[in-house]
């Protein structure tokens, strides 16, 4: 028997030079259309930036373009004074405990609550899912007065721990959302070769699940970092003081001082952008994750 010639495959034809310009042509007016909007986007943050570099006396007479007619007037003595500022610096470590604290939390338990609602079978297991997807659509601001009245009974009204569970417990249904979905994409032969060779649920989680699902995991801690970072509402009502409650309570009180409030505010954008780009990588991996099979 004789076996059939492999079919030849034709080389594709190149591409000419013509060709080349039209398709840059093509979609050039696409990437000026974005560019310009990606450039006033930018152009708040620049303006920020800007600002918090300019003595307070500059910035009574004119806006903070003044900078391109007369560079000299850029000077870092807002900056300096406001890291020897007690008050700020208090803050910045009272967001970061907070921030990290409740993200630690919601990452470590929806990961847990995840890998348990995908792959391991216990009566209602489909009803308590369905029961919190219900729960993503409560909204937060109406149990702030309920727990304002719960912490001050407990007597952790107040403190920064207060802020922790509150954050934890209204970031858990998402995470749990997003992880269960991530995990049950997960081929089961897998975990059935794992269990095969005698490891226990605990070591399949830590060993196969977490290293995984970090694409997902990466996406979550940074949606959850970013939200707690920027919140105001709660720590207001808690009687906490993050860095925006104190770039808030600076603006209630010293309705002028846009030398301080401008570089606290540009500090305050500057941290968790760092973040973002520091987990850039796996944030897109965990967003396109299950887009493609």
């Amino acid at each position: 028997m004789t076996l059939a010639a492999p079919a030849l495959e034709l080389p594709k034809p190149r591409e000419g030079t013509a060709a080349k310009i039209l398709r840059v042509a093509a979609k050039g007016p696409l990437r000026l259309v974005l560019a310009g909007v990606g450039l006033l986007w930018l152009v708040p943050t620049f303006g920020l930036f800007i600002t918090s570099i300019l003595p307070q006396s500059t910035l009574a007479t004119k806006g903070w373009w003044q900078i391109f007619s007369k560079p000299s007037l850029a000077t870092w003595s807002n900056y300096d004074a406001l890291f020897h500022n007690s008050g700020l610096v208090g803050a910045v470590k009272t967001t970061a405990y907070i921030a990290v604290g409740n993200t630690l939390l919601v990452v470590l338990l929806g990961a847990m609550a995840g890998y348990a609602l995908a792959w391991l079978e216990f009566p209602g297991r489909d009803w308590l899912f369905v029961g919190i997807i219900g729960l993503l659509v409560v909204p937060l601001q109406m149990a702030l007065i309920p727990m304002f009245k719960v912490y001050d009974t407990v007597g952790i009204f107040g403190s920064v721990f207060s802020i922790i569970l509150f954050h934890t417990a209204f970031g858990l249904p998402f995470a749990i959302f997003l992880l269960r979905n991530f995990f049950v994409g997960i081929p089961k032969d897998i975990l059935e070769s794992a269990r095969i060779d005698g490891a226990s649920e605990l070591r399949i989680f830590v060993r196969l699940m977490l290293p995984l699902g970090l694409p997902a995991i990466a996406s979550l801690a940074i949606f959850q970092f970013l939200w707690t970072w920027n919140d105001l509402i709660v720590s207001l009502t808690f009687g906490v003081q993050p860095i925006t409650v104190w770039i808030f309570g600076q603006l209630r009180e010293f309705g002028t001082s846009i030398d301080v409030i401008a570089p606290a505010s540009f500090i305050s954008l500057v941290i968790p952008l760092c973040v973002f780009f520091a987990f850039q990588r796996y944030f897109v991996q965990g967003l396109l994750a299950g887009s493609v099979k």
